[in-house]
């Protein structure tokens, strides 16, 4: 009998590997000594998702309960939507008019403007569910015992 793999987990490895194409192509970009805050903080993004919150994210509900509170789960969620969004914003109103942008670092820097808005819409659907999981789980049990999103065993 197959075991059915919840949603999240493929949605958490898509997370990643943006996170990744989004971290090579602005080092690629800051690798020819250009220095920009914006790209900057885009490279953090990437450093940020793959390497800290999302394997927190996947990780933490299943191998460490007690350390996957549903508050905190949301609050990740929360902030790192947040600076992606922050991010490909900031990152596409640094960038020339398409017209103008002929030389490759310019080209990676706009792939990384659409991978940090696909990487944004990614967390903004987990971040949703999440914060419906924690409200679902806070009216039912009080907050007494974890829901189904801090167990790892639901769909999230």
């Amino acid at each position: 009998m197959a075991t059915r793999i919840p949603w999240i987990f493929p949605v958490r490895v898509a997370q990643i590997i943006f996170a990744i194409i989004v971290l090579a192509l602005t080092a690629y970009y800051i690798s020819w000594y250009s220095y920009s805050d914006t790209v900057n903080f885009m490279l953090f993004n990437g450093i940020w998702t793959a390497f800290v919150a999302t394997p927190y994210l996947l990780l933490a509900p299943m191998y460490f309960p007690r350390v996957a509170h549903i508050l905190i789960m949301v609050a990740i969620e929360a902030i790192t939507m947040v600076f992606w969004f922050a991010g490909f914003i900031a990152l596409g109103v640094f960038l020339p008019p398409s017209g103008f942008c002929q030389w490759g670092r310019c080209r990676a820097l706009q792939a990384a403007t659409v991978f940090g808005a696909f990487e944004w819409a990614l967390f903004v659907a987990t971040t949703v569910v999440a914060t419906l999981e924690a409200m679902r789980t806070r009216s039912n049990s009080a907050g007494t015992k974890p829901g189904p999103y801090a167990s790892g065993h639901a769909s999230v």
